[in-house]
């Protein structure tokens, strides 16, 4: 990842943590979403964000419904980094599953 990817990955990162904390209490109500990551594409045009949902239930559904609303996302984040970039990558959310794996380690070490 050049150094640009980088700065645009974590500046969409940022951005998109904001726009869900605005949205989160319609969103999921009860939960803490977090923006773990952000994998973007060399020519900048998708951007991969990975969520990651506490407590885990339902955790499916909440980025299922980020995915049917990311155009509003993609306009809001738009918005944020409009000084930044020419044209807003697209974007597609994935659940990020690593604190479940972490977990899982932890009750079978625990046993």
């Amino acid at each position: 990842m050049n150094t640009r990817q980088e700065k645009v990955s974590k500046q969409i990162q940022k951005d998109m943590a904001d726009i869900i904390l605005l949205h989160n209490r319609e969103l999921a109500p009860g939960k803490i979403l977090t923006v773990t990551e952000v994998r973007i594409t060399p020519d900048l045009g998708m951007a991969r964000i990975l969520i990651s949902v506490f407590p885990s239930e339902n955790n499916a559904d909440i980025v299922k419904e980020l995915n049917e609303k990311k155009g509003l996302y993609r306009n809001e984040l738009s918005k944020k980094m409009r000084h930044q970039l020419k044209k807003m990558p697209e974007i597609e959310f994935f659940l990020d599953d690593s604190l479940n794996y972490i977990e899982k380690i932890d009750n079978l070490l625990k046993k």
